[in-house]
């Protein structure tokens, strides 16, 4: 692997805003409302955006001044005059009309009437809330820390989760959210978005859930931790079994249909240590770890 290495001492404020916001993807977006001590209204997406607590509920945002002139953004001024904000969750059938609000318009125009979007009275805070986001957040702003003096400098806005409104429509037979209803979409770099649908959505079972504490990779038999055709994914799949199969078990696997012809005494062992890691990766992709290791271990 050749690594091309920067040293953002020496690097441009453009330079390391590609690269990370590239690299750093893709991200929530929190699409904020807030208001002025005036009752004028803004709202706005910002990428830097994730939850970071849970007792206390809080979400982080940040706002960077503006790299060309210094200036801060209206959403930090109005928090700072009005510290409470509401953060709406963007979904793809409302991307475009966000996008549109990050346009800088001056202060005190409503971005609601510029997107053609329904504000929406919230019920603990003074900004109004996104009608056309599947889940919206009334939060108070417990504190705003600055990043830096520079142009791009980050603030933090520590946004407690005082109320959570969610559209009955993306939840579930269980009343859980269902992210297959979600339509969420993220940012990327540049001009780049993605749209999480049903086709790149899958599951990862928790370790602790799935088996207790995983043997880990270097706990292995070296063919199997050097394997060229098990990759990365498969051996950290392998990894999560709490304990490898006993000898009974492979023995009994042994004898199976499955396995008739895959140990034929004809071929080398070179051929046959291929035909088992095929097998076994077929088998962890059809989610059947426990007998990807009997193959391996036969």
């Amino acid at each position: 692997m050749r690594l091309k290495t920067i040293d953002v001492s020496s690097a441009t404020s453009t330079e390391i805003q590609g690269y990370l916001h590239d690299a750093v993807a893709p991200r929530p977006i929190c699409f904020a409302s807030t208001i002025d001590k005036n009752g004028k209204v803004n709202l706005s997406p910002f990428s830097f955006f994730n939850v970071f607590s849970i007792n206390p509920p809080i979400c982080v945002f940040s706002p960077t001044s503006r790299a060309r002139d210094n200036t801060i953004k209206h959403t930090l001024e109005n928090i700072l005059e009005i510290p409470e904000c509401v953060i709406n969750i963007v979904s793809y059938e409302m991307v475009q009309q966000t996008y549109l609000t990050s346009t800088d318009y001056p202060r005190g125009v409503n971005e609601f009437s510029k997107a053609g979007l329904t504000e929406l009275v919230s019920e603990t805070v003074k900004p109004p809330r996104v009608a056309e986001s599947t889940v919206q957040l009334e939060c108070a702003v417990n504190d705003v820390i600055s990043l830096g003096k520079n142009g791009g400098a980050g603030n933090l806005v520590i946004a407690e989760v005082k109320r959570i409104h969610i559209n009955e429509d993306i939840l579930d037979a269980n009343g859980k959210i269902d992210p297959h209803k979600m339509d969420l979409v993220a940012r990327l770099g540049g001009d780049w978005y993605c749209r999480v649908t049903r086709d790149n959505l899958f599951k990862i079972a928790k370790p602790m859930d799935y088996t207790g504490m995983g043997i880990g990779i270097d706990a292995f038999p070296e063919e199997v931790k050097n394997s060229n055709i098990l990759t990365g994914n498969d051996l950290g799949l392998l990894g999560l079994v709490k304990t490898l199969p006993s000898d009974e078990e492979i023995e009994a696997f042994r004898k199976t249909d499955e396995m008739k012809g895959l140990l034929d005494s004809t071929i080398d062992s070179h051929a046959r240590t291929i035909r088992q890691h095929l097998k076994a990766k077929h088998l962890l992709d059809n989610g059947r770890v426990m007998d990807a290791w009997k193959v391996l271990l036969v």
